[in-house]
Protein backbone atom coordinates (compact mmCIF):
# COMPACT_ATOMS: atom_id res chain seq x y z
CA UNK A 1 0.00 0.00 0.00
CA UNK A 2 1.03 3.42 -0.91
CA UNK A 3 0.26 6.84 -0.46
CA UNK A 4 0.49 10.17 -2.57
CA UNK A 5 4.17 11.56 -2.73
CA UNK A 6 4.19 15.55 -1.97
CA UNK A 7 6.24 17.87 -1.78
CA UNK A 8 7.15 21.16 0.09
CA UNK A 9 7.70 23.61 -1.92
CA UNK A 10 7.57 26.75 0.29
CA UNK A 11 6.75 27.89 3.84
CA UNK A 12 5.84 31.23 5.54
CA UNK A 13 5.28 31.82 8.90
CA UNK A 14 2.57 33.18 9.44
CA UNK A 15 1.87 33.45 13.22
CA UNK A 16 3.79 31.44 16.36
CA UNK A 17 4.13 28.41 15.84
CA UNK A 18 2.04 28.48 13.34
CA UNK A 19 3.17 27.90 9.11
CA UNK A 20 1.73 28.32 5.73
CA UNK A 21 3.07 25.45 3.53
CA UNK A 22 2.47 25.56 -0.39
CA UNK A 23 2.87 22.00 -1.62
CA UNK A 24 3.89 20.96 -5.73
CA UNK A 25 0.73 20.12 -6.36
CA UNK A 26 -0.73 23.76 -6.31
CA UNK A 27 -2.50 23.30 -2.34
CA UNK A 28 -1.20 24.99 0.65
CA UNK A 29 -1.94 23.91 4.51
CA UNK A 30 -1.94 26.47 7.54
CA UNK A 31 -0.61 24.69 10.28
CA UNK A 32 -0.27 25.48 14.16
CA UNK A 33 1.69 23.18 15.20
CA UNK A 34 1.12 24.00 18.78
CA UNK A 35 -1.23 20.89 20.09
CA UNK A 36 2.34 18.61 18.72
CA UNK A 37 5.11 20.26 20.37
CA UNK A 38 5.56 17.76 23.17
CA UNK A 39 7.82 14.82 23.93
CA UNK A 40 11.82 14.32 23.10
CA UNK A 41 12.13 15.61 19.47
CA UNK A 42 9.07 18.08 18.86
CA UNK A 43 8.73 19.30 22.52
CA UNK A 44 11.72 21.64 21.93
CA UNK A 45 10.40 23.42 19.12
CA UNK A 46 8.39 25.20 21.80
CA UNK A 47 11.50 27.47 21.88
CA UNK A 48 9.97 29.95 19.22
CA UNK A 49 13.70 31.17 18.05
CA UNK A 50 14.38 27.34 17.05
CA UNK A 51 10.60 26.34 15.88
CA UNK A 52 11.41 29.72 13.39
CA UNK A 53 14.47 27.76 12.54
CA UNK A 54 12.16 25.68 9.95
CA UNK A 55 13.90 24.95 6.33
CA UNK A 56 12.89 22.82 3.65
CA UNK A 57 15.26 19.74 3.04
CA UNK A 58 16.16 19.92 -0.51
CA UNK A 59 16.68 16.11 -1.08
CA UNK A 60 12.90 15.16 0.47
CA UNK A 61 11.54 18.24 0.23
CA UNK A 62 9.53 18.54 3.93
CA UNK A 63 10.01 20.59 6.43
CA UNK A 64 13.09 20.10 9.22
CA UNK A 65 14.35 22.28 12.28
CA UNK A 66 17.79 22.32 13.35
CA UNK A 67 17.08 19.92 16.36
CA UNK A 68 16.26 16.80 13.76
CA UNK A 69 12.50 17.49 14.08
CA UNK A 70 10.90 16.62 10.44
CA UNK A 71 7.14 15.76 9.30
CA UNK A 72 6.49 13.70 6.54
CA UNK A 73 5.58 15.63 3.66
CA UNK A 74 2.11 13.52 2.84
CA UNK A 75 1.12 14.30 6.62
CA UNK A 76 1.46 18.14 6.14
CA UNK A 77 0.01 17.71 3.42
CA UNK A 78 -3.56 15.99 4.79
CA UNK A 79 -2.45 17.67 8.06
CA UNK A 80 -6.67 17.88 8.97
CA UNK A 81 -7.06 13.98 8.66
CA UNK A 82 -3.90 13.67 11.16
CA UNK A 83 -4.41 16.11 13.71
CA UNK A 84 -6.33 15.16 15.97
CA UNK A 85 -4.01 11.47 16.21
CA UNK A 86 -0.71 13.76 16.05
CA UNK A 87 -2.11 15.63 19.31
CA UNK A 88 -3.41 12.03 21.16
CA UNK A 89 0.80 11.30 20.42
CA UNK A 90 1.67 13.87 21.44
CA UNK A 91 -0.50 13.71 24.57
CA UNK A 92 1.83 10.49 24.90
CA UNK A 93 5.04 11.71 24.47
CA UNK A 94 4.70 14.69 27.34
CA UNK A 95 3.80 11.65 29.91
CA UNK A 96 7.29 9.54 28.12
CA UNK A 97 8.91 12.46 29.04
CA UNK A 98 7.35 13.67 32.43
Amino acid sequence: MSHPIYRVESFEIVGPYTLKVEFDDGTSQVIDFTPVLCGELYGPLNDETLFNQVQIDPEVHTLVWPNGADFDPATLHDWPEYVEELKALAGRWSLVAA
